[in-house]
């Protein structure tokens, strides 16, 4: 029974491709004067992320996402780590809960170009 368990784990290791094991790309939003920097943050489509929020602030901020569905407190000086996607091609917006008027912004999700 372990054999078998073990030979259908390395069959499937064989048959997806290294992509799929990679290391997500890391990408970081900044969060200073109640704004994002970058506003808007382009990522590669169809790619897991790794999304590292840092608030510059004196005061906590919560990253919120009703497309990505993600929803975290930030501390003060703080910061985390969100994993997001694969993602389809498309605009996801995200904000701050506590500064929904100043802190906004956009992730990108972009479709490769052929011959990249």
């Amino acid at each position: 029974m372990r054999m078998a368990i073990g030979a259908a784990v390395v069959a499937v290791l064989l048959l997806c491709p290294a992509k799929a094991w990679a290391e997500p790309e890391t990408f970081e939003l900044v969060i200073k004067d109640h704004r994002f920097s970058p506003a808007e943050l382009v990522v590669l489509a169809h790619h897991k992320v790794k999304l590292v929020v840092k608030n510059e602030d004196p005061a906590a901020e919560e990253f919120e996402s009703y497309d990505l569905r993600r929803e975290k407190m930030v501390a003060a000086g703080g910061q985390i780590t969100l994993f997001i996607g694969p993602l389809a091609p498309g605009r996801y917006e995200y904000f701050g809960d506590f500064h929904k008027d100043t802190a906004k912004g956009v992730i990108v999700a972009a479709a490769a170009q052929k011959g990249n």
